[in-house]
């Protein structure tokens, strides 16, 4: 499968080291704004063709599957740029820049049966199997509470505070946390409550966010900008609990009993680097005719931009291009 890259920031390059070590898929095509961007891009991932826009990329009808790597901002006139081209798409986290955007491009995939699927690669990898089978087990009894935190020092970069870029930790890293919880705790959410602290550019900084499920369970999650959390995810039962080592690519799982007692570990498999699950789904359903991804398919991208949604509605956040709509 022929790969063509929008974009050409710093995840293209760890992405495109994974793809090179993969039987079966190609780094095809690369485009940036400029063609001389293209061009140095092509020539340090190693693609075979340069692009000095979208456009042209989409265009190739080599081009077998786009990988979007553009800033959330851009995620959704991209994706509509390769559905109306009939390219299939893998468009990175976060899927857009609210629900009403993600909705819009779930439906014109479906019209135009073309393929679309969100890169949150924690929703393909194999831990998160192994995370369900500990859970499923009852080794810690009845389950009440999660907690995750995701925190990095990335307050510098430009994408991450501009709000022109639908920047804050919410939209680039507390989306792992949302996803931690709801894919572990399900979808049926009855309220959320949450705090912020603003950067002086008004986009989020750092964030609580707390999930009240249905059922009586509870998720609390913490994401920020400014400093490297120990990114843990644990789960809290009746006789013990699990601790999952980094909830942005889980390496370990270790189940604990009530007195603090180490009763269970597991390594996740050893991988490329945790990207390839994501392409290798995505090659297995365009091959096989199939129009969504099984790990994550559109409505689930709808559901977590839906509660990106309302936590932004209670911080009042909106982003520039929200105001203009």
């Amino acid at each position: 499968m022929k790969i063509g890259v929008l974009g050409t920031g710093r995840i293209v390059q760890s992405v495109t080291k994974t793809l090179q070590k993969m039987e079966g898929i190609e780094c095809y095509a690369i485009a940036s704004r400029t063609k001389e961007r293209a061009k140095e891009a092509a020539a340090e991932y190693g693609y075979e063709k340069a692009y000095g826009s979208y456009e042209e990329l989409v265009a190739d009808a080599g081009v077998e599957l786009v990988y979007i790597a553009t800033p959330h901002s851009r995620h959704y006139e991209d994706m509509k740029l390769c559905i109306q081209h009939k390219k299939p798409v893998l468009c990175e986290k976060a899927f857009t820049m609210n629900s009403a955007q993600a909705k819009e491009i779930q439906e014109l995939a479906r019209e135009a049966g073309v393929f679309v699927a969100e890169a949150i690669w924690t929703r393909y990898m194999p831990s998160r199997q192994l995370i369900g089978q500990v859970l499923d087990s009852g080794i810690i009894g009845k389950v009440s509470v999660l907690t995750a935190n995701l925190s990095y020092t990335i307050y510098d970069k430009e994408r991450i505070v501009t709000p022109e870029l639908a920047g804050g930790a919410l939209l680039d890293v507390g989306v792992y946390g949302i996803n931690f919880a709801m894919m572990h705790f399900g979808e049926e959410i009855e309220r959320i409550e949450t705090s912020v602290q603003f950067t002086e550019t008004g986009v989020d900084g750092m964030e609580s966010i707390t999930l009240f499920y249905k059922n009586g369970r509870m998720a609390v999650l913490t994401h920020g900008i400014y400093g490297r959390s120990d990114r843990k995810g644990i789960f809290y039962g009746e006789k013990g609990y699990i601790v999952v080592e980094n909830i942005n690519n889980p390496q370990s799982i270790s189940v604990y009993d009530a007195g603090d007692k180490l009763l269970q570990r597991i390594d996740v498999p050893e991988q490329i680097s945790g990207y390839e699950y994501q392409f290798e789904e995505c090659r297995r359903a365009i091959s096989d005719g199939i129009s969504e991804s099984k790990s994550m398919p559109l409505a689930d991208s709808v559901k977590v931009m839906q509660v990106m949604d309302a936590v932004r509605k209670k911080w009042g956040l909106v982003y520039p291009q929200e105001k203009r709509d």
